[in-house]
């Protein structure tokens, strides 16, 4: 049975475009030269695979961001002791450049603590941000801040936060720093630390310079269709607005969170509501970085959840069918698409720790930290 999705406003531009227009030539996927980036903003789809972000493409009538994208390549996605990875290890590959075991985040298998990509960044003196639609101490948000042995650990990887460095962060949680087993309170915390706290999208808005935490949820945000959304877009913005003031650079890491629950819930309309949605705070980087010349954007994912398969779909009329094979996590390869100065380096397959090496190369930090 064919899924027909329901937009909001937000793609409500995407949608009118008539049919003689809709393979007409789009934005130029020219990139600019091959040069070092000054800034790299990183957005992971978790549970992204390519079957969902075709669907996206066919729900989109052919208008997805991702494909303004000029750079393709392949990323296997195993985690140390499993074929079939989950996010935090996924996420520690990514962000820390080391396979580990399922459910560590920012450690190595022996518990050794790893340091991640905004770590260096910060080491550096460049300006950093995390912008998620979930919880900010989930797994992949956490695998950039903290070093814990479970994932589970969610107010030891609050606390992290404190000392991390990070600049600027958006998403849920704020009852792992407000409500918490030991009695702190981080946010005061946070407060003497000169971060501008805030709860609200509106409060958030009104802040244009200096370090942001943005907990605008007690928990994990809700569904983009169940009141969040273009949350995840905005917070983007707003980061980009904030981070770009450093004159050395910046590291930004967005994940689109709910795109994995909703493989977990074998839900395609929740799947492409999420990837949609991802897809726009995709379309807010690449319309910085188009802009700004200076800026490398990578487009990938931590793993694909549910084994789903595209069984058919209308480009014209915004449809997508398919099914799914499991409720959990895949050993699909996932793609990752490249935008920028450096996208380049990014073809073949690649192992998920390769992205982390090349983003430190390109930042030229390389040698100073082998």
């Amino acid at each position: 049975m064919f899924c027909k999705i329901s937009l909001s406003l937000a793609f409500s531009l995407i949608l009118t475009f008539s049919s003689a227009d809709l393979f007409a030539q789009k934005k130029s996927r020219t990139a600019p030269n091959d040069k070092t980036p000054k800034n790299i903003i990183l957005l992971i789809g978790d549970g992204m695979g390519l079957p969902q972000v075709y669907a996206a493409m066919s729900a989109s009538r052919d208008n997805l961001n991702i494909t303004r994208m000029p750079n393709t390549a392949i990323v296997k996605t195993l985690s140390a002791d499993n074929y079939i990875t989950d996010s935090a290890a996924a996420g520690t590959a990514l962000a820390c450049g080391v396979k580990t075991n399922n459910g560590m985040v920012g450690m190595s298998p022996d518990k050794s603590p790893l340091k991640s990509i905004l770590n260096i960044a910060e080491d550096h003196g460049l300006a950093t941000g995390i912008a998620v639609s979930c919880d900010v101490t989930h797994a992949t948000p956490a695998a950039f801040i903290a070093s814990v042995e479970s994932r589970k650990m969610a107010q030891d990887i609050a606390l992290q936060y404190l000392d991390s460095g990070v600049d600027v962060f958006i998403g849920g949680g704020r009852e792992n720093f407000n409500e918490r087993a030991d009695s702190l309170n981080l946010i005061d915390s946070l407060l003497f630390r000169n971060y501008q706290v805030v709860n609200s999208i509106p409060a958030m808005m009104e802040v244009t310079s200096g370090k942001l935490a943005g907990i605008l949820y007690p928990a994990h945000p809700p569904k983009y269709s169940e009141g969040r959304g273009d949350m995840l877009s905005i917070a983007t913005s707003k980061a980009l607005e904030l981070l770009v003031q450093n004159q050395k650079g910046f590291f930004l890491m967005v994940e689109g969170s709910q795109i994995d629950w909703a493989g977990h819930d074998n839900d395609i309309k929740y799947m492409l509501d999420e990837t949609l949605d991802f897809d726009m705070a995709v379309g807010v980087a690449l319309d910085f970085a188009e802009k700004n010349g200076e800026t490398l954007v990578i487009v990938t994912a931590d793993h694909e959840t549910g084994g789903f398969t595209n069984l058919g779909g209308n480009f014209l009329t915004g449809e997508a069918d398919g099914k799914y094979s499991t409720d959990n996590h895949s050993g699909t390869p996932v793609p990752v698409f490249t935008y920028g100065p450096g996208a380049t380096h990014f073809e073949g397959i690649l192992d998920n720790t390769e992205i982390f090496k090349l983003m430190k190369k390109l930042f030229g930090v390389e040698e100073a930290l082998n």
